[in-house]
């Protein structure tokens, strides 16, 4: 993990199988703290992931895309300082 320019922490799931990557995203969403977020870099959009986000967490965390395809998608995920 390396950390991005913004400070935030740059999380790199290619590497995993598909398999694993939303319980490992949901372990780092679990694990911000209010104002806190990562980056998330994904060889597909993954907007499945914020539809499910939203549905198990509804308005604690921002979805920002940095970058948007073709090959590589980056999304920084973060968590409202109210939403503690």
């Amino acid at each position: 993990m390396t950390e991005a320019s913004s400070g935030a922490e740059i999380i790199d799931v290619r590497s995993l199988i598909p398999a694993q990557r939303h319980a490992k995203i949901f372990q780092l969403v679990d694990a911000l703290q209010p104002g806190a977020s990562f980056i998330l870099v994904n060889d597909h959009d993954p907007k499945p992931l914020y539809y499910q986000l939203e549905a198990e967490y509804p308005n604690q965390y921002s979805w920002t895309y940095v970058e948007r395809g073709p090959q590589v998608w980056r999304v920084e995920i973060g968590k409202h300082a109210k939403a503690a």
